[in-house]
């Protein structure tokens, strides 16, 4: 494990992540993110775009292919509710010899070695977390570490991007964290050339057939805004064609596995994907008019109804 000695402590540093991972499609918002990170003049900072989609739609990828394509070890910090300041800094950690080591969390390695820092989630992590990151996200670029007693400023090639699921298990990140994870790029859902690409990519060994079943439904849930995402898709397929191949002798039928995946990996309610789109609409309050008391005790036609009395009585004022 490589180490680094800062103020005369010695940190041990996170290892990299090794992950050839390839970004597919939306080529527009790859180069939206590699804009975040250039820098224009000496004097210029690089910026930490939020990247905000539902889950599954490939946030983390497109950060992981933005350091490919920079040519920079990737360095991914998993944020979660139970994330602690000394967790995203520096860890006191008991060594054998009965003395505390310190060690460097992925993003404090990134900071150190110039890398690229995705944190993941980020919108899953507490305030008191965050606060720890507001010097090093604007123009002061460095950290303060309480437990370690040292502070680190970032190498000047150090990038970095949050990625933000949207759905209601997050916190919400107060606003002088927002003011400076900018700008916010959203990350849509691919076309349908894309999502076949994108599937066959994860999963070459999958007949066109099956393929081409699973891209139709997405492609029909995109259009009814249902959140289901081409993760979705490559686990439903995976769970269909390890059905297939289960038992040789008497195989599952492609559509029996596929129909099985689907309510398996998605629920029932995905079967019918027109009325789940009208069940959430409703839920949202689309096209959904509160009822009064009145609507418990006469039909909405009723000249008794309250609210014909009322026209009624605004005619009569006319």
């Amino acid at each position: 494990m490589a180490t680094v000695q800062i103020q005369g402590v010695t940190l041990y540093l996170s290892q990299a992540h090794h992950i050839d991972s390839q970004w597919i499609g939306q080529k527009e918002i790859l180069k939206q993110l590699l804009a975040c990170w250039l820098t224009v003049d000496e004097k210029d900072l690089p910026l930490t775009p939020r990247l905000v989609g539902t889950p599954g739609i490939g946030k983390t990828t497109l950060g992981m292919s933005g350091a490919l394509q920079r040519k920079q070890e990737l360095y991914i910090y998993q944020c979660t509710a139970d994330t602690r300041p000394e967790d995203l800094l520096v860890t006191p950690v008991l060594a054998e010899s009965g003395k505390i080591a310190y060690h460097a969390s992925a993003l404090v390695t990134a900071m150190i070695t110039g890398g690229v820092c995705i944190l993941d989630e980020g919108n899953r992590m507490n305030e008191k977390s965050w606060a720890s990151l507001a010097p090093l996200l604007d123009h002061r670029r460095y950290i303060e570490s309480v437990v370690a007693g040292i502070s680190v400023t970032a190498h000047r090639e150090f990038r970095c991007a949050v990625t933000m699921n949207q759905d209601d298990s997050t916190y919400e990140i107060p606003d002088y964290i927002l003011s400076r994870l900018q700008p916010t790029l959203k990350v849509g859902f691919p076309n349908k050339r894309d999502e076949k690409a994108i599937l066959k990519y994860h999963l070459p060994f999958a007949e066109d057939q099956l393929l081409e079943m699973t891209v139709e439904f997405l492609q029909q849930a995109h259009t009814l805004k249902l959140d289901f995402s081409p993760r979705d898709g490559v686990n439903m397929l995976r769970y269909a064609l390890k059905r297939m191949a289960q038992d040789p002798e008497h195989p599952v039928s492609r559509d029996a596995a596929w129909k099985e995946a689907l309510t398996k990996c998605l629920g029932e309610d995905a079967v019918d994907l027109d009325n789940l789109a009208k069940r959430k609409k409703h839920s949202l309050g689309g096209e959904y008019t509160p009822m009064g008391l009145g609507d418990f005790f006469h039909n909405p036609e009723d000249p008794l109804h309250p609210d014909n009395l009322e026209d009624e009585e605004d005619e009569d004022e006319k």
